[in-house]
């Protein structure tokens, strides 16, 4: 990456972090009319929720310094906030748990916070709210450094999302590899072929999803009678090692033995190392290597297949 383009990323997000910085004073007005700090309000809510019942655990999740959590946590005993007692399976740590006093302070706090929050996206159609929601979430997963213990599943496509798909892949090879066009004006031909299978009982489409983000995503469908073609397999790239295109490939395998199929193929290319460990571990064979150009660059084409 050239450093201009790195300069220029980098304003962007101090421009987004500006901005989300003033939005969110705004949302926070009714905090300057209780005698509760922002901070303090983060503590209260992890307590009401339960999520979280020690110290430590409260400044893991928040990521507050241990010693301004004792003083604050101090000072809500001292209000009659929370209680706290020894742990009977650890002597070293206290156990809080807020009083009635405490959840009746934090009530109208929290009501407050979503009447707020339900006035910026009252402001919003539905298709922009789910637009915000669904951009928070991927900001949220890319800036995220701890691997996602989320479970993923699988679910068929929604209207929409076969473009997204084409748009999506698009991006990511042209970014990562340095396909030309001429991968979008592909990838939109397969999906097309894919979207005009007469027989849904032997094609499908996969859609990986983790915490409501689409992940991944994976088409079966007929090459011949007895074979079957898996196209368009991709996982996002902060989401590769989390065992996403593992399970992709798996539950393409299965829908091809249950549609009744005897082998299961792909198409893709050398620089793809990644999926290559895939295909071997679920008992793929690489059949034919083919160089050509394509996409705008010099690749080496292979297939692979598997019986089933």
């Amino acid at each position: 990456m050239t450093e201009p383009t790195l300069l220029r990323r980098a304003e962007a997000v101090r421009r987004f972090n500006r901005f989300y910085t003033q939005h969110i004073g705004v949302l926070h007005e009714f905090l300057q009319k209780s005698p509760f700090s922002l901070t303090e309000v983060r503590v209260l809510r992890e307590l009401a929720l339960g999520t979280v019942s020690t110290a430590t655990e409260l400044a893991r999740a928040l990521g507050l310094d241990s010693g301004y959590l004792s003083r604050l946590l101090t000072s809500f005993e001292r209000r009659q906030l929370i209680t706290r007692r020894q742990s009977e399976t650890d002597a070293r740590q206290s156990l809080l748990e807020m009083t009635h006093a405490g959840r009746a302070a934090y009530a109208p706090l929290e009501v407050a916070a979503i009447d707020e929050v339900c006035g910026v996206l009252n402001a919003l159609s539905a298709a922009g709210q789910e637009q915000l929601i669904a951009a928070m979430r991927i900001i949220e997963r890319l800036l995220d450094r701890s691997p996602s213990r989320a479970p993923v599943s699988l679910r068929a496509p929604q209207a929409g999302e076969y473009g997204w798909l084409v748009h999506r892949q698009a991006l990511l090879f042209g970014a990562q590899y340095g396909a030309d066009m001429g991968f979008e004006a592909f990838a939109t031909q397969e999906m097309a072929e894919f979207s005009r299978q007469p027989d849904r009982q032997r094609a499908t489409c996969w859609i990986a999803e983790q915490q409501e983000s689409i992940v991944g995503a994976a088409l079966v469908a007929a090459l011949s009678e007895r074979a079957a073609r898996m196209r368009l397999l991709y996982v996002e790239p902060e989401s590769r090692g989390l065992g996403v295109g593992t399970l992709l490939v798996a539950q393409s395998i299965g829908f091809a033995q249950h549609a009744g199929y005897e082998t299961l193929t792909l198409t893709t290319c050398g620089v793809l190392n990644d999926g290559r460990r895939v295909f071997e571990r679920a008992g793929f064979n690489c059949v034919a290597t083919e160089p050509e150009r394509r996409f705008g660059r010099n690749l080496i084409a292979q297939t692979w297949e598997r019986k089933l």
